[in-house]
């Protein structure tokens, strides 16, 4: 029967029409990659031995489906982002996974990585302190690469750069859990930290200063870019990208199918 083929490529075509819209709505970039798909399914009828009006009849299927189950539109759309977002994180992760100097929490030669994008700013991020500490602790194999992200405020890029001197140390997992733990970030709270740390003050002001500070603060922000991200605390594990405070059973989730993968 010729209609097999018709339900084995339904959802190839209502993929497309998707696919095309939600492009479509980011720019002309998108344009090239619209194209692209069209060409594949066209490709794909083709070798089916499917014409114009088998094509048609196909259409008509998914437009029927979609219309009786508009559900299945927001799984597709999540799902399509997650591609695409995997897509843009594959050129880097090993970029992000590796850390500056010092700047990790959990266990330094874990073979499995979380990168946490983080600005000490933020609400949220402060909120996740917990959840890590308990990803940490059931995992022992897990090292948390933390990213340093100052965009909330401008008092966050002096809590970074000191968080990086205290990274510089080795007291960075002190610095994070201090700077946490007390006042949002101006200069008696960062200096707090630092003392509850153990970070050598001065040593460290004198690090702030140095341009591989001022870079890497740039590199991060570039990736934040290329990725996507604009709010933190923003999350890597295994390829998957995720973003907000998730929640300790989220996170474990994913480090879970990392670790599988």
């Amino acid at each position: 029967m010729r209609f097999s083929p018709f339900l084995a490529l339904a959802l190839g075509v209502g993929a497309a029409g998707a696919a095309g819209g939600w492009w479509a709505m980011h720019g002309r970039s998108g344009e090239s990659e619209t194209a692209a798909q069209d060409g594949k399914l066209e490709g794909q009828l083709a070798e089916a031995g499917i014409n114009t009006r088998e094509r048609s009849a196909i259409e008509a299927l998914v437009r029927s489906y979609i219309l009786e189950h508009p559900e299945v539109l927001p799984e597709a759309m999540e799902k399509l982002q997650a591609r695409e977002t995997e897509a843009r994180l594959a050129p880097v992760r090993g970029a992000i996974e590796t850390p500056f100097p010092g700047a990790l929490l959990g266990n330094p030669a874990g073979k499995l990585t979380l990168v946490e994008f983080t600005d000490f700013s933020c609400t949220y991020c402060r909120s996740s302190v917990a959840d890590v500490e308990a990803l940490v602790r059931d995992n022992p194999d897990l090292r948390v690469v933390v990213r340093q992200l100052p965009i909330i405020a401008p008092e966050s890029e002096p809590a970074a750069r000191m968080g990086l001197a205290a990274a510089a140390q080795g007291k960075y997992a002190a610095f994070h859990k201090a700077m946490f733990s007390g006042e949002r970030p101006n200069s008696a709270s960062i200096a707090a930290a630092a003392g509850a740390a153990g970070v050598d003050r001065a040593a460290a002001a004198a690090f702030t200063q140095q341009p591989g500070v001022h870079q890497e603060l740039e590199r991060n922000l570039g990736f934040a870019r290329q990725l996507g991200i604009n709010g933190t605390p923003a999350w890597s594990v295994g390829g998957k990208l995720m973003t907000g405070a998730v929640g300790r059973e989220a996170l474990q989730q994913a480090v879970s199918a990392a670790r599988k993968g």
